[in-house]
């Protein structure tokens, strides 16, 4: 069995990848206790059940393999990105924004989409086209910003429907609820329903493109330098990532489904890495004071709070 200080080294390993922060309470973890309002979401709401799910790992990975294959999004990483020299870094900006807009209040969240969009405008250049043509791209273009809303939409609730448990009015509702993030970083008409992501993803195919760039960031996924502690379980990871994408994307990719059980493997490595996090999250625990306290000041809203 591991030694106790192997477990704790791949704990914190964890909480850089959640948090940035080995103890996973970084300062704008602890700003979620604060604010006036419950946030664009709330307890009971799909968007809590989903992004508050273990699951979400393995989503994390699944976005970044599908945005890959948009080349304008694979041009902004490779032009812009500092994956290579600080991943954990790139992945825990990506948390932040994610954990903020779902359980922070309304001005946090906002706040956090705007700071994301404000990177945005400094991320623009140009690709070689299918045809050889230069292709300008910004990553405020309403292109891109449609294609990233929609791959990590996809990812979570995937990645849910997997191995996670029952979504408060099904993956329909968590679609039409989370495009309120898509409208925050102006989506002007982000998909409300599972079949509407399906079709918006789909409506991206003739664009869609492998190349030299893609493959060498699908093998830097494939084996990103996450450490002894926590790189085995990763590979399980990864393998389950792969192996719950749809056909047509996984065969872009020019990835093939493993083999061995990958989504049963996968599945218990979550609840591994579950057991080794404790049942709540710190950016729940910081929230749940919020809403205490809001509870407090306004009684007529604690059964919602409950």
């Amino acid at each position: 069995m591991p030694r106790p200080a192997l477990l704790e080294r791949a704990r914190g390993r964890i909480l850089v990848m959640f948090s940035g922060d080995p103890q996973g309470t970084p300062d704008w973890v602890r700003a979620l206790e604060t604010g006036d309002d419950e946030g664009y979401f709330g307890p009971g709401s799909a968007v809590w059940e989903v992004h508050s799910g273990i699951p979400t790992v393995v989503a994390g990975i699944r976005a970044l393999l599908m945005q890959t294959l948009h080349p304008g999004a694979m041009a902004g990483v490779h032009d812009h990105s500092r994956y290579r020299e600080d991943p954990l870094g790139r992945l825990a900006g990506t948390v932040r924004w994610v954990l903020t807009t779902t359980f922070a209040d309304r001005a946090q969240a906002e706040a956090a989409c705007a700071w994301v969009t404000r990177l945005h405008g400094k991320v623009r250049g140009s690709y070689a086209g299918a045809d050889g043509t230069t292709v300008a791209y910004a990553a405020d273009d309403a292109d891109l910003i449609g294609w990233v809303h929609c791959v990590f939409a996809d990812a979570f609730i995937g990645s849910h429907e997997t191995w996670g448990g029952p979504v408060p009015g099904g993956s329909d509702q968590y679609v039409r609820e989370w495009a309120r993030a898509g409208e925050l970083m102006g989506m002007a008409e982000p998909p409300r329903s599972r079949a509407e992501l399906d079709a918006a993803i789909a409506s991206y195919l003739p664009v869609l493109r492998r190349d030299a760039r893609v493959d060498e960031a699908v093998r830097w996924l494939r084996r990103p330098p996450l450490g002894r502690g926590v790189g085995p379980a990763y590979r399980i990871l990864f393998a389950g990532a792969v192996a719950s994408l749809p056909d047509r994307y996984r065969e872009l990719l020019g990835l093939r489904r493993p083999r061995w059980p990958a989504i049963a493997l996968t599945g218990l490595a979550l609840r591994w890495m579950r057991m080794l996090l404790g049942s709540e999250s710190s950016s729940l625990h910081y929230t749940r004071r919020r809403l205490a306290r809001l509870a407090v000041a306004h009684p007529d809203a604690a059964e919602r709070t409950a």
